[in-house]
């Protein structure tokens, strides 16, 4: 049985690992985006940095708008933290956005740990 986007997650991850093994833990979430895009480029993995998405309620325009840290090929979100622990707000927090989006996938990732796991799949 394979995950949903599995080739497309496994490069993702492949190139968080490359940020987290290079800089480390401890680093504001922007550092981890900022060297993430650069390695989405050279891994010529497709990305959209800080995405907004319109939010809708009840079929109005609300004013404030979802940004995504990123959207990997147009269809998976990438969620970066750099917290002492995930919790459950930062879960509810993807699967919103995913709502909100109707994309079927988002990766949260932790990048202030040492020893750094595969991003979190949340699946719409």
């Amino acid at each position: 049985m394979s995950l949903l986007f599995d080739k497309e997650s496994y490069a993702i991850n492949g190139a968080m690992f490359e940020v987290h093994r290079n800089l480390g833990p401890g680093l504001l979430e922007k550092v981890y985006q900022d060297a993430l895009e650069i390695e989405f480029r050279l891994r010529e993995i497709p990305y959209e940095r800080e995405k907004r998405f319109q939010i809708n309620y009840k079929g109005h325009c609300l004013t404030q708008e979802y940004v995504a840290d990123f959207v990997c090929y147009d269809k998976i979100i990438v969620e970066l933290k750099s917290v002492s622990e995930l919790t459950d707000n930062h879960r509810a927090q993807v699967i919103n956005y995913l709502k909100i989006t109707g994309l079927k996938l988002g990766l949260l990732q932790n990048f202030n740990t040492y020893r750094m796991d595969s991003a979190e799949r949340i699946v719409n």
